[in-house]
């Protein structure tokens, strides 16, 4: 078959179905999309819509969402809205449209409704938040204002009444009087009037005049824009006080609710009237309690006589607000709640979450706004009826996927938001895939029934035989499988199947997401048999179904029997041949009993089972009701629930309108017996009217009855009247509707006069009618105009009423019908004509009787505005010409007639400016001027201005002089010295001012400052330092410009003068002066003062200004610290203050630091305790715990120095209760009881008791006491089969603690395997034993096991299960932590218990890594090993210098960084840090090595340096750089050229000052030799100057020598042939016996092992320890400042008796710069070895004395004898030791065999990698150790040598060459320690490697014939010849000169160091010139010089100079 085919086809054939089955949907089967999501709004709409019916609405909703959702409007309900022609529609786009309509269209259930914009896709749904739309219809409105009365000096509130139906719309803009004042909402508050944020005018200290004026308001409506007038004008009623009167609040309520939005403003009204004037207080209540506290007034909280203003109002701002009112008289208060609304948002957490099935999904609604009333939860738009802020689904099933939604409301708004809940994998309910089917067999052979269902999830497959579970046993096994497919295959396995087997076989698979079930006989020959029937219960009135559980086969006949009675016996009884029972409305009486099953076959075999049928009954309620009639309120009312049927025990409740009763409604119930309950209520009330339900409840089921509740209530509008206008003559209706109970009447009245107050009856007429409650007014008339009542009453309650004012409309009127106005010429000017009447009314504009058309003119603008009496007309004109001036008329017409008003408008000019302003006289502070009278502009001047301003101000900023319009002279007073003014004046007349005249410009004289110093504030800074910082004084009183400030401080308190000190000005605009006062006293009080001063002199001292200097933090701890236990959790410390001097401050509490002395390294679990006292009482800690203190003082300035740590112990107490006890069957007489120890023991347990008791019997208890180790008691002598009780407990010296829990067993003859041992923690410590128990009984004994980790347990050598079970491990390490299960198992039970092993080790080694670096710090980071289990308490920090000794720092474990101070900068440091925890110090971490920034000092220019004259030379030492580690002291040194020996001037030159060199000889040339020190080595420079003639003149350069040709050289050798031939002769024989001897010699001495003589330095090497007199017996070089001291009676030959008349190459003027070539050095590896030892050892090549090469004449001469020397001052010459040096062993460079250094064996290639060495001297004690480890012979240690990964990458090229040592090690042998350190790439000199190698280290000879071991080189070892054309590599970066020069002279034994070096090529060699071995070559001094300056040394030779010369090792040495 092909596959692939198949599967094709099957697959097709599915999605086939699949398609049919969807429809359009996307595939069951198709995963869903990870982009594919359920709708989200973008856009969604607002809460309220308000829009005019002019204008209409657009409401837009958008949502996005995968796939684009649908979006749907919808009602509250929940229904679709649909489209309204012309009133609303829903646009293609899903907008909300409501088209502008007709007032008379409108409908409410379109236009005043609540919206919501549902979006949906396939994956959920989602509603918008309420969206309440109303539209608004232009309807006539009118506002009124009421006569407000008042007392003569109260404040009054008028109210501009705004009809209720358009209040929402209109707001109160301003406010006018009759006498033309207008008032609009401000923020002054202290003027009469205020117009108050919600619109009422506030009038305070109201007078006698204040009765005659009116007011009206001015409104605007925010929809349509429209601004009126009201339409009455309010005044005030004043009454003149009798007597005193008691403050009485004029509203009536004492209580109001205020409603307001955030950061709105609002008021908070308390009218109230008294006389003699009250006072106002305002107060707030502390939410939730019923205290108050004062308002506190503040710039946004205001209070004007007693209203409360609050501006931009917060939420926190809500609550209860009380004003109270008091005079003599009396008292009044009244409440206000004020509600701050803020917007509502929402927001789910998470918003999108997937979720498996079965699993708990939560959505967290997070929700901002005020107030919030209700949370409720919506899914996919349907309510699910959860109101808290966290929705929890336990367990997400298939239908809870889809889209969720959180809703917040209250009464003004709601907001939302969604989130969705997706579900992960695929969910496809079980299916039955293949089955059994029926089967008849024969018994005994097996049975196998297979069931095969699929689905997702995986179902679970169970089996059912007759209704009944199969559970697995010997004969029934059920087993299953999952396939590849994901099927899951079950079977059942009937071993040898009986007869009894046979029956209804039933599998069943179910999954979370649903059930499928199959089912099939099996029959099986044999007789009849009945499984054994289950207790049926069924409640009394259902129908019972039972089928009998028949096995046998074949059956003929199944018969069911009740009392030996075969069924059916009536007509409810129903039976079946295949044994199915049914009983129909089963009663108790009748059906409950025991019905028989009987199956009997042919040959008349039968069975028998039973089945016992239990009959529930219902409750049943007597039907109840409340008293006929409907209830008053307040009337006491009863019901009383009786349930006389149904079975017990019964539940019984109640319920109103399907709510639950609560207490809090009024109501109480109360049972009654068994079988009834009562209702009370005590007082009803309007809300208890409704459904009272009683429902009653049992086992059985559920009943319920219900009565109606009616309460007389009392009337309630349904349709208030409101305000209303008429046209004259129309037909009025005014509708006026109520309800209540019984239904109210209503009647109308109408008031007598113009004013509300007394109501009449309306008199019956043909035009006034009422029906219904509406008021019919038919050809209304002027006459009907006034105040109308309706009432409502219904004889409850005191009934309803309602004003309303009927208006009647009429023609246009003007009240004004002729004024004057006047404008300015060029300004805007508004004519205003208002006409009263009924609108709409027409206005026209005329000028000069002629039309006045807009469009003819653009300056003209008329604008209408209508009001609530008529229309206001206004004519703008943009700009007033003179033409202007002219009688304006406008005439207003409407349907009912018209009217006309005049205006004469007169323009008027400002003058023109005043001119011809002079200065007439002028003094220091005033000048006299004079001008000339301008144009008055048609208006008499009223005033002249003079302006004047400083000259650096603007002309915003002036000073003015007012002078009358009728003088044209003045005098300007008042003016400050020493400035520069402008004047300039202007003329006003009524109508404003002239332009400015042009300004004169006068300086006035300069005086001594007037003015102090400003702002003057004085702060410490430290302890010894103040800041003080000022400003100037005020300009104005400078009086001249500031030179300086006197700035004075003393000590307070003394009578001492100031100390001044003097500061110059700033002349920074706006820049404070600031003076640090440094040296001051720690915590002492300084005043200060300060005087500014200028050119005339100093101005006035400043106030005294008084500070004290900065606390300190004690410097000493308190002492006699002092613990006392009390109790065991109380321990009391005392202590006694530190001094008062050390004290630094003012303490001002003590902090207690203590823990247990435990968990003391932890600081997080430290307890702090302050307290101002001198001791504390310390409770709640842990009993019989040692415990940690520490006391520190605290002041200001921080906490002080800790006390000594002192140690407590709290009293023991009563342990706790054992923490579980076991009872375990050891026989039938035995028990074994073991328990846990307590967790609290409280103290030393000095014993157990176990106490016993026989259960149920009146035995006493017996007790047994167990020593405290033992944790199990054997109980014995107990009776079989009888259960007994135990329980433990624990005792101390206190005694007897908490019994534990009691347990109960019995023996028994059966003893399971059952362990004693509890599941326990076991802590062990590293290398340590550990062992576990595992007590365990059993009869027959049980077989122990142990598992480890889950592995089964084989013993080894280090665990063993011991004879009691226990497990015992030696020497435990770190990887045996984790889990140990026991397994104790015999024939009748098994048990296991798990422990749990830790195991505390020392921490392993930390990670130690370099943060940062500074000169004179490190900066490391620390982390703890991952590894390790116990806790770390801290580190401990290694490091130490190159040079220098270890030290080390304690570090807290939280310390993430950690900082190494006090380091000496420039210098290499080694760093390496371990843990250590209550174990123990754990493993050292790497090394780090590093170095502080800093280099050594740098070479100055020579001319900087140097300056010359005839008998001096001063030397500028500032010149030096220092490399950035500050300079220490200099060495100086001078000769003349000619001498050898240096004279050293001084060793110890200051480096700031400059050094002059006194006596030298004019007109000669010295040398002079500079050492300059810091912490980072020293640099050595040379200078070469001649001094000046006397007369100061120059002298010429020394003569060179003549140059020598071949010819000459020739003639002269030939000249002296009988001098050179023995002399070549003896030279050949000399070298040939050098050569035999170094032979025989190094065959000879190839194994020697004298540590001194014959160095083994490989990497291994190491100090011998015994010979520490090997220390003693070896100096070290000294440096080169020093002289060596002569030794008495001593020969020495010195290497420059060889050198005597060898030149190297030499430079007169130049300076090698180190820095040229930063990548010529290079790093070899060896593996890290402790750093001990020297690191100087040199390797020799064959005799030096023969021939040279440049760079190597301080190598020691073979077979010369040297002395090694210290300082004069440290070594005593008597110890010098003679050495002698060894021969080479050939005579180039192959490798000798077994030479020391390397370890190479035999015939090793020279250039394998290698290195050997010693360390070098400590840096620190450089000067002072005589026999220091460092510096001392190759008997020491190689260095160790660092790799690091980081190392720059420039540095590897050069890590290929090799360092060897000869055989005949050398006394400084092995090569400088070298570093690699990622933080120190940066090219600088090498510091170290060459310092004690030689005086000033010598170069490498790298292109030498012989190959020096010694050096790093491989040129001459790769070309024996020498003649290698390649240049070798370039030397090491931490080359130390192997090639040093010992004083061998036996001329003088006053030797310089130094003086091997004189005559070398350049000073410092930095590369050696390479050489060939003729003669030729061998050119002296002279002539080298000569050959430079005529550059014929040849190219390459000063190439290879210059290349490897660059950079100065920490000896150098600079030929200048």
């Amino acid at each position: 078959m092909n596959m692939p085919n198949e599967r094709l086809k099957w697959l097709m054939l599915y999605a086939a179905v699949a398609l049919i089955a969807c429809g359009s949907q996307t595939l069951a089967a198709n995963p869903p999309d990870a982009d594919q999501k359920g709708p989200v709004f973008l856009k969604e709409p607002t809460n309220r819509i308000d829009f005019s019916n002019s204008t209409g609405a657009e409401i837009e909703c958008k949502a996005s969402g995968n796939p684009m959702p649908e979006i749907i409007w919808i009602r509250s309900d929940g229904t679709a809205v649909g489209d309204v022609p012309g009133l609303r529609q829903i646009s293609s786009d899903g907008k909300l449209v409501f088209p502008p309509f007709r007032a008379e269209d409108y409908r409410q259930e379109v236009h005043a409704q609540v919206y919501a914009c549902l979006a949906r896709n396939q994956f959920g749904s989602i509603i918008s938040r309420d969206v309440h739309v109303r539209a608004v219809v232009s309807q006539h409105y009118e506002e009124d204002i009421h006569k407000a009365f008042v007392i003569r000096g109260n404040s009054a509130i008028l109210k501009c009444d705004i009809p209720s139906f358009v209040a929402d719309f209109v707001n109160v803009i301003s406010w006018h009087s009759d006498e033309q004042e207008n008032f609009y909402p401000g923020t002054e508050y202290d003027g009469k009037y205020l117009v108050l944020p919600s619109g009422e005018l506030h009038i305070r200290e109201v007078g006698p005049e204040d009765g005659y004026k009116s007011y009206q308001c001015r409104t605007k409506h925010r929809l349509t824009g429209e601004t009126r007038l009201s339409a009455t004008k309010g005044r005030l009623v004043i009454t003149e006080p009798v007597g005193s009167v008691g403050p009485k609040l004029t509203s009536g309520d004492d209580s109001r609710t205020v409603k307001v939005k955030l950061e709105a403003s609002v008021t908070l009204l308390c009218p109230a009237q008294a006389y003699p004037v009250p006072v106002y207080r305002w107060y707030k209540f502390i939410e939730g309690t019923t205290r108050k506290q004062a308002v506190v007034l503040s710039d946004r909280v205001k209070q004007v006589s007693g209203t409360l203003i609050i501006k931009d109002a917060v939420v926190e701002d809500s609550g209860k607000y009380l004003c109270v009112v008091n005079n003599s008289v009396g008292g009044e208060s009244v409440e206000t709640v004020l509600t701050v609304t803020a917007p509502l948002s929402a927001k789910i957490d998470p918003p999108t979450q997937t979720v498996d099935f079965g699993r708990p999904a939560v959505f967290t609604c997070q929700y901002t706004g005020n107030p919030i009333k209700t949370v409720s939860w919506m899914k996919d738009g349907k309510a699910i009826g959860h109101s808290e802020p966290v929705l929890r689904i336990e367990s997400v099933k298939k239908e809870d996927k889809g889209m969720y939604q959180c809703f917040v409301r209250n009464d003004q708004e709601s907001a939302e938001a969604s989130a969705e809940l997706k579900l992960g994998g695929r969910f496809d309910p079980p299916v039955i895939r293949q089955a059994f089917q029926e089967e008849t067999m024969e018994p005994g052979p097996s049975v196998f029934l297979k069931c095969v269902a699929g689905g997702n999830p995986t179902p679970e497959i169970s089996w059912e035989l007759d209704g009944k579970k199969i559970a697995n046993n010997d004969r029934y096994q059920v087993g299953q499988y999952v396939t590849v497919n994901g099927d899951v295959v079950s079977y059942l396995n009937i071993t040898s199947v009986h007869a009894n087997d046979g029956g209804l076989y039933k599998c069943i698979a179910k999954s979370k997401v649903g059930i499928a079930e199959h089912s099939a006989k099996l029959n099986v020959y044999g007789l009849p048999y009945i499984r054994q029937m289950e207790k049926k219960a069924i409640v009394a009135g259902e129908t019972l179904i039972v089928t009998c559980p028949v096995a046998g086969y074949p059956i003929d006949s199944i018969v069911w029997e009740r009392d030996n009675r075969a069924l059916p016996i009536n007509r409810k009884q129903k039976v079946f041949p295949n044994g199915t029972l049914i009983i129909e409305n089963v009663e108790r009486n009748s059906d409950q009993a025991t019905y028989t099953c009987v199956a009997k076959n042919q040959e008349g075999y039968s069975a028998r089972g039973s089945l016992e049928v239990q009959v529930m009954v219902l409750p049943r309620i007597i039907p109840f009701a409340f008293e006929e009639g409907p209830a008053q309120v307040g009337q006491y009312l009863t019901l009383h629930c009786s349930v006389p049927g149904g079975d017990l025990p019964l539940d019984i409740d109640w319920t109103l309108d399907g709510q639950q009763i609560h207490e809090d409604l009024g109501i109480t119930t109360a049972r009654v017996g068994h079988r009834g309950s009562v209702l009370t209520i005590e007082a009803v009330e309007a809300s208890h009217a409704g459904n009272f339900t009683c429902h009653a409840r049992n086992s059985a089921g559920h009943q319920q009855f219900t009565t109606p509740l009616n309460v007389y209530v009392p009337p309630r509008w349904i349709l208030e009247p409101t305000d209303k206008a008429f046209a004259q003559g129309s037909d009025a209706k005014v509708e006026c509707k109520a309800d209540g109970f019984p239904k109210p009447q209503v009647t109308w009245k109408k008031a007598v006069g113009d004013t509300p107050g007394e109501y009449k009856d309306l008199k019956k007429s043909d035009n006034i009618r009422v029906e219904e409650g509406t008021l019919h007014v038919d050809n209304i008339q002027k006459t009907n105009e006034g105040y109308y009542l309706c009432e409502a009453i219904n004889g409850i309650g005191s009934g309803l009423s309602a004003v309303i004012m009927i208006s009647v409309q009429a023609p246009p009127e003007f009240t004004e019908k002729l004024r004057n106005q006047t404008a300015r010429r060029g300004e805007p000017a508004v004519l205003q004509c208002e006409a009263k009447g009924e609108k709409p009314i027409g206005i026209l504009w005329n000028m000069n009787n002629m039309r006045l058309d807009p469009k003819n003119d653009n300056r003209y603008t008329i604008r209408e505005e209508i009001l609530s009496t008529g229309v206001m007309s206004s004519l703008s004109i943009k700009r007033t010409e003179r033409s202007d001036s002219a009688l304006f008329t406008c005439v207003a017409t409407n349907a009912f007639g018209s009217d006309d008003a005049s205006i004469n408008m007169i323009v008027q000019e400002v003058p023109e400016m005043p001119y011809a302003l002079k200065v007439l006289d002028k003094s220091g502070r005033s000048v006299q001027l004079s001008w000339a009278q301008p144009y008055d502009g048609n208006s008499p001047l009223d005033r002249y201005i003079i302006e004047f301003k400083r000259s650096r101000a603007s002309w915003s900023e002036i000073d003015r002089v007012i002078v009358p319009g009728h003088t044209t002279e003045a005098q300007v007073q008042k003016l400050s010295p020493a400035t520069t003014y402008n004047i300039r004046i202007v003329a006003e007349n009524a109508i404003g001012t002239s332009q400015s005249s042009e300004a004169v410009t006068i300086i006035t004289a300069e005086e001594a400052p007037s003015g102090k110093p400003q702002n003057i504030k004085v702060e410490p800074v430290n302890q010894t330092t103040m800041r003080v910082t000022w400003k100037p004084p005020p300009r104005t009183e400078w009086n001249g410009e500031i030179l300086g400030y006197y700035v004075g401080y003393k000590l307070s308190n003394t009578n001492s003068s100031y100390v001044f000190e003097t500061i110059n000005f700033i002349t920074e605009e706006g820049k404070e002066h600031n003076l640090e006062l440094q040296n001051l006293r720690v915590y002492t009080q300084y005043s200060v003062v300060i005087q500014a001063f200028n050119k005339i002199g100093a101005g006035p001292l400043s106030e005294e200004e008084k500070q004290f200097t900065a606390e300190g933090t004690p410097s000493q701890p308190p002492s006699d610290t002092a613990c006392t236990t009390l109790t065991s959790q109380t321990i009391r410390v005392g202590w006694v203050s530190p001094p008062l001097e050390s004290a630094n401050g003012v303490i001002k509490t003590y902090k207690v630091v203590y823990a247990p002395s435990d968990e003391w390294y932890d600081e997080t679990k430290r307890h702090y305790k302050k307290t101002a006292s001198s001791d504390t009482v310390l409770h709640g800690l842990k009993k019989y715990t040692n415990y940690t203190m520490q006391v520190l003082a605290t002041t200001a300035g921080g906490d002080g120095v800790r006390s000594v740590p002192i140690h407590c112990q709290t009293e023991p107490d009563v342990p706790e209760a054992p923490t579980d006890v076991k009872a375990l069957v050891m026989g039938n007489a035995a028990i074994l009881v073991s328990w846990r120890p307590p967790a609290q023991p409280n103290g030393i347990i000095t014993q157990y008791t176990v106490y016993s008791k026989a259960e149920g019997a009146e035995t006493e208890t017996k007790t047994q006491k167990v020593p405290h180790y033992q944790m199990s008691f054997e109980a014995t002598e107990l009776e079989k089969n009888k259960p007994y009780e135990f329980w433990v407990t624990a005792s101390t010296t206190i005694g007897e603690g908490q019994q534990s829990k009691s347990i109960v067993a019995m023996p028994s003859d059966q003893v399971p395997a059952k362990i004693a041992s509890f599941d326990d923690t076991f802590t062990a410590t590293f290398k340590e034993d550990a062992k576990m128990p595992c007590l365990a009984v059993g009869a027959p004994q049980p077989e122990i096991t142990w598992k480890i980790k889950g592995v089964e347990f084989s013993a080894n050598d280090r665990m063993r299960v011991l004879p009691d079970g226990s497990l015992l491990i030696k020497s435990v390490n770190r990887q045996d932590a984790g889990d140990y299960s026991c397994h104790a198992e015999n024939s009748i039970a098994k048990d296991s218990i798990t422990h749990k092993l830790i195991v505390l080790a020392p921490p392993q080694s930390p990670h130690v890594t370099l943060s940062a670096t500074t000169t004179d710090a490190l900066t490391v980071k620390l982390k703890p090993h991952e590894g390790d289990t116990a806790p770390l308490h801290g580190y401990t920090l290694h490091y130490k210098p190159e040079f220098g000794e270890w030290e080390t720092s304690e570090v807290s474990v939280d310390s993430q960084k950690h900082n190494i101070e006090n380091l000496l900068c420039g210098s290499r440091y080694q760093v390496y840090a371990t843990g250590f925890n209550n174990i123990g110090a754990g493993e050292a971490s790497d090394i780090l090595n590093t170095r502080t920034k800093g280099q050594k000092p740098k070479l100055p220019e020579k001319p900087r340096f140097i300056e010359v004259s005839s008998n001096s030379v001063s030397l500028h030492f500032k010149a030096w750089k220092d490399g950035g580690c500050p300079m220490s002291h200099f060495v100086v040194e001078s000769k003349k050229r000619d001498q050898i020996e240096w004279n050293q001037i001084s060793n110890n030159v200051k480096p700031d000052n400059n050094y002059v060199v006194l006596d030298l000889e004019p007109a000669t040339w010295y040398n002079l030799r500079i050492t300059a020190h810091n912490s980072a080595g020293f640099t050595v420079a040379e200078y070469d100057f001649a001094t000046l003639t006397v007369t100061g003149g120059t002298i010429a350069p020394s003569r060179d020598l003549p140059e020598l040709s071949a010819e000459d050289t020739i003639r002269i050798i030939l000249s002296n042939l009988n001098l050179v031939v023995p002399v070549v002769a003896a030279l050949l024989v000399i070298i040939i016996a050098i050569i035999v001897i170094c032979i025989l010699r190094s065959k000879g001495n190839h194994h020697k092992d004298d540590v001194v003589y014959n160095q083994t330095m490989g990497p291994g090497a190491t100090l011998d320890k015994r010979r520490p007199d090997l220390r003693d017996e070896l100096g070290y070089i000294a440096p080169p400042n020093r002289k060596l001291p002569p030794v008495p009676g001593s020969n020495y030959n010195t290497c420059d008796r060889i050198k005597r008349g060898r030149g190297g190459l030499r430079s007169n003027h130049s300076t090698w710069d180190p820095r040229r070539n930063p990548n010529l050095y290079e790093e070899l590896k060896a593996p890290p070895v402790p750093m001990h030892g020297n690191h100087y050892g040199h390797a020799h090549g064959n005799a030096e004395c023969h021939y040279r090469h440049p760079g190597m004449e301080d190598e020691i001469c073979p077979y010369a004898t040297f002395h090694l020397l210290g300082f004069r001052e440290e070594m005593d010459p008597t110890k010098a030791m003679n050495f002698q040096t060894f021969p080479h062993q050939n005579g180039h460079a192959g490798p000798v065999p077994g030479h020391a250094g390397t370890m190479l064996p035999p015939g090793h290639p020279g250039h394998v990698h290698s290195r050997s060495g010693s360390q070098s001297m400590p840096r620190a004690n450089r000067y002072q150790r005589k026999n220091s480890q460092g510096g001392q012979s190759s008997i020491y240690t190689p260095a160790p040598e660092y790799d690091d990964p980081a190392n720059c990458a420039e540095e590897d090229q050069y890590r290929r060459y090799t360092r060897v040592n000869s055989q005949g090690g050398s006394l400084y042998s092995g090569p400088g320690p070298e570093y690699d350190d990622p933080a120190n790439c940066a090219p600088e000199e090498d510091q170290y490697g060459s310092q004690y190698g030689g005086p000033y280290g010598q170069p490498y000879d790298h292109y030498g014939s012989r190959g020096s071991m010694g050096r790093r080189s491989i040129g001459s070892a790769r070309n024996p010849g020498n003649g290698s054309p390649e240049p070798p590599p370039p030397p090491p970066r931490n080359h130390d000169m192997s090639n040093s020069s010992f004083n061998d002279s036996k001329e003088s034994n006053e030797i310089s160091e130094a003086e091997c070096d004189r005559d070398h090529g350049p000073r410092g060699n930095y590369g050696a010139v390479k050489r060939s071995p003729q003669p030729k070559d061998q050119r002296t001094t002279e002539e080298m010089r000569k050959l430079i300056e005529r550059n014929e040394t040849g190219p390459k030779q000063l190439q290879l100079q210059q290349t490897n010369g660059a950079g100065f090792t920490a000896y150098d040495t600079m030929a200048v």
